[in-house]
């Protein structure tokens, strides 16, 4: 956790320039589509890989029942 924090804390420092007080909320809209981008993005991974991820773990789980005889 600490290093998404260091991560994130780094990313806004190269991400924002030095502003003046009246462009605060400029910067807050600019994460916000950052991380809608960013979630959209793992929610289309998820839906692209999920069903090969889960058949992945079940022929896992099917060899190891098979080697245990059960």
């Amino acid at each position: 956790m600490l290093l998404f924090k260091a991560f994130f804390i780094s990313l806004r420092q190269m991400l924002t320039p030095p502003q003046d007080t009246s462009q605060e909320g400029q910067g807050l809209v600019e994460y916000a589509l950052i991380l809608v981008l960013v979630s959209v993005a793992a929610l289309a991974l998820m839906m692209l890989l999920g069903p090969q991820i889960g058949n992945l773990f079940q022929n896992i789980l099917d060899s190891m029942r098979a080697a245990s005889g059960s």
